[in-house]
């Protein structure tokens, strides 16, 4: 006797976007990525297929970092020291999208000439993230708005205390928005909905809905996910965005990650830990309906994607 597998019929369903711009589209870009468009929760595909493969993205910053652990210098070695090199390095490490993070130390002219760098460097897609605070975001991104009209970066850090600036600049420049919130469903719907008030066309929106590492409140990133996820499958507009997470910068200030002495004999090989951790992390969250993946380890790169591909033909 034939089973058959029960499905569930929503209503809603998740906003396809793409970030990046083509010559032909106005834009420097040698490639584009389309996310999101997902009509059920993740990877039940005897319900609707997947549309769109999650991102695996891969964060640089404009300056070398002074807190990454040893072993991500280590694997990156001198390209570190240059943002151009790096995005060189992360695209031959099969990234698919870059993250460059500007840093306190940047005037607006070194904000523009390391992102004119980067674009030059690698064809990939870009966001472009301030170095989380409003005053210093807004004089850096602006500028790099202007400079990049037409480009469709992904601006950021844009929250609830500083959306008005971000938002008027990627308007006014062809440019997306990442909606950073706290873990809690009700501010991130909250943020999209001032954010798209101003005028923002909602093709234009990527949810960061804020995340932790294992261990460190993945389990509650993962439940504000998922409740994301049902609310846009259940009509919820100002939910119906797909969603960004930051795994390598929550996992490798994680101390299972970070630190490779003074710790418990059974926890066995630094490097493999701290790899370990990142693909953990970023499993659990793809699998909670991330889109966009943020990566730092090259290895993790190279894991996440294999069990990307196997979901998706699962």
């Amino acid at each position: 006797m034939p089973i058959e597998i029960p499905k569930d019929k929503w209503t809603g369903k998740v906003r396809a976007i793409t970030l990046g711009a083509t010559a032909a589209q106005g834009g420097t870009r040698a490639s584009v990525v389309t996310v999101g468009g997902e009509a059920s929760m993740p990877y039940l595909h005897f319900e609707n297929p997947t549309p769109n493969t999650p991102v695996i993205a891969v964060e640089i910053k404009s300056r070398k970092p002074a807190d990454w652990s040893h072993l991500l210098e280590e694997t990156w070695g001198d390209a570190l020291n240059d943002p151009a090199a790096w995005a060189k390095a992360a695209e031959a490490a099969g990234a698919e999208m870059l993250i460059l993070w500007l840093t306190l130390e940047d005037s607006p002219d070194d904000a523009v000439k390391a992102v004119k760098a980067v674009l030059a460097a690698s064809g990939l897609p870009l966001a472009v993230f301030g170095p989380g605070q409003a005053e210093k975001d807004n004089e850096l991104i602006v500028p790099v708005a202007e400079a990049t009209k037409g480009e469709r970066l992904l601006l950021g850090i844009c929250e609830d205390k500083n959306y008005r600036t971000i938002v008027a600049t990627a308007m006014a420049n062809g440019h997306l928005v990442s909606a950073r919130s706290p873990m809690d469903v009700n501010l991130a719907k909250q943020l999209n909905i001032l954010i798209t008030d101003m005028g923002l066309p909602n093709d234009r929106i990527i949810m960061d809905p804020t995340v932790g590492a294992l261990g460190y409140g993945i389990e509650y990133g993962y439940s504000v996910m998922e409740r994301l996820r049902m609310a846009a499958l259940q009509g919820d507009s100002m939910t119906q965005f797909p969603m960004l997470v930051t795994v390598g910068f929550e996992t490798w200030k994680a101390k299972e990650a970070k630190v490779g002495q003074g710790v418990p004999e059974a926890w066995g090989d630094w490097q493999q830990r701290g790899i370990d951790w990142e693909i953990g992390t970023a499993m659990a969250l793809v699998e909670s309906g991330a889109n966009i993946v943020v990566l730092r380890h090259p290895e993790s790169v190279k894991r996440v994607k294999a069990a990307i591909s196997e979901l998706m033909t699962a």
